[in-house]
């Protein structure tokens, strides 16, 4: 099976990050996996495909740190490959951290995505879905009982009526973005600084605020969903909890968040199956719910991280479960061709 990792840049990847893990993954379970960056794909006169990618020479790998040094040495340089020849593209870049400094790389794996669904090649998640997941308002379609309370404006006043309806306590954030970049509590204590904040945020774009929920005190769990269903292996489920213990109202990783280990609850369970038939809908493959109490944060369905916490708290390495699912969809490829669309195989 030959397996293509989309990132951001490959020479910005580092050895704890889950793609790497699973690239890692891949090479040891004796698949060929490359990776290549959003600015890497080149779309020839004759129509073809190609993307200046990254690969390892090795056939088993122990250390992280090993593989992507290999990957990233600068002496071997790239190879040149052609997506008609892959078997899987995963698209694992996350858009938001392209947002300032080269925004034409936001939508960019999207679109050649889409190119390489179209000639054949399984393309994880559904590129067509993922179009209309850039920004925030997606969370704005899954059902109401799972998430909390929300006004998306660009209006102060009505930001401000609606911070006055949730007792001057709310969570704000710009409709765009993740790992915690402007995002703010709001409280009682900081009403004489509640407009600086809100504007802040309003430079961005959209602010989105939400109600506080009191349970976020003892951060959020990070639930890994597959194929709509919550990610169990070896006796255990891929999850963690994230906690900031700096006082940081963020409790992602980027902004001090630790983790510890998490009891997936019922609760958790059914807010997974409240939301699975739009994931499974969406062919959103590999998901990553940030859940507080019995409401959900976010759904995170770019590039999910954090399976080496969840390994390492369960003592489970997920990855070779993600893979061998990536196996099974490609011999559905085979049986069936075009006749089964791929956002349907995504998430069977």
């Amino acid at each position: 099976m030959k397996i293509g990792f989309v990132v951001n840049d490959v020479l910005t990847e580092q050895a704890a990050y889950t793609t790497t893990r699973l690239a890692m993954t891949a090479v040891n379970m004796g698949h060929q996996a490359y990776t290549l960056g959003v600015g890497d794909f080149v779309y020839a006169p004759d129509g073809t495909i190609h993307a200046s990618a990254r690969t390892v020479n090795g056939e088993h790998y122990e250390s992280l740190e090993n593989f992507i040094g290999e990957l990233q040495d600068k002496e071997s340089g790239g190879v040149r490959i052609s997506l008609d020849d892959l078997d899987v593209l995963l698209l694992r870049n996350d858009p938001s951290d392209d947002a300032a400094e080269r925004p034409w790389a936001q939508t960019s794996g999207i679109l050649f995505g889409q190119l390489a669904t179209a000639r054949g090649v399984i393309v994880l998640n559904d590129p067509e879905n993922l179009a209309n997941a850039i920004n925030k308002t997606y969370f704005q379609h899954f059902p109401e009982e799972v998430r909390p309370k929300t006004c998306i404006s660009r209006d102060i006043k009505q930001i401000n009526s609606f911070i006055e309806s949730q007792n001057g306590k709310v969570v704000i954030k710009p409709l765009q973005g993740s790992g915690g970049q402007s995002v703010f509590l709001i409280n009682e204590d900081e009403k004489a600084n509640r407009n600086q904040m809100i504007e802040a945020v309003l430079r961005d774009g959209y602010c989105i605020v939400q109600e506080y929920l009191p349970a976020a005190v003892d951060g959020d769990v990070r639930l890994f969903v597959m194929n709509g269903r919550p990610l169990w292996h070896e006796g255990a489920y891929a999850a963690f909890r994230r906690v900031n213990k700096t006082g940081d109202a963020r409790s992602n990783m980027h902004s001090g968040g630790k983790s510890e280990a998490a009891e997936v609850t019922d609760k958790m369970l059914e807010l997974v199956e409240m939301v699975r038939p739009k994931l499974v809908r969406d062919g959103m493959f590999l998901v990553g719910l940030d859940i507080v109490d019995d409401k959900l944060m976010e759904i995170n369905v770019f590039s999910p991280g954090g399976l080496g916490s969840s390994q390492q708290l369960t003592g489970v390495d997920f990855t070779a479960a993600i893979i061998r699912d990536l196996q099974r969809k490609v011999r559905y490829k085979q049986y069936y061709g075009s006749r089964i669309r791929n956002v349907d195989l995504a998430t069977l």
